[in-house]
């Protein structure tokens, strides 16, 4: 099972990016999709999370600026982020919650991290 990101890159702020999460691999179902970020100097911090049936859940900072999607059938999840600050500047990893048989249980798995640079 492989997570593969791509979107990241150098923004001003207010500006946009969205962020994809490809998963590939011998895969039976996937459950929970976040998206997590780490900024230099500081602790891995959750995002935002879409559960398998498509709740959703944000941290405080980014409510009303990033939205969190899943697409089921390409096994892909998204991170549209909008009106972005210097301080969403971090690296950020996709993760999700993979079955790769139906008597397995869940495994936790993660992309490589894409940079996202907020100029100010």
């Amino acid at each position: 099972v492989q997570l593969v990101e791509s979107g990241g890159g150098l923004v001003q702020a207010g500006g946009s990016l969205r962020l994809s999460c490809a998963v590939s691999g011998s895969i039976f179902s996937i459950d929970d999709m976040a998206w997590y970020r780490q900024a230099p100097g500081k602790q891995r911090e959750l995002v935002a999370v879409i559960r398998s049936d498509s709740p959703t859940n944000y941290a405080d900072s980014v409510k009303g600026r990033f939205t969190i999607s899943r697409d089921n059938a390409k096994n892909t999840f998204y991170l549209q982020m909008n009106s972005l600050k210097p301080e969403d500047t971090a690296v950020y990893y996709c993760n999700a919650e993979i079955r790769v048989a139906r008597w397995r249980g869940r495994g936790d798995y993660w992309g490589q991290g894409t940079q996202v640079t907020v100029s100010s």
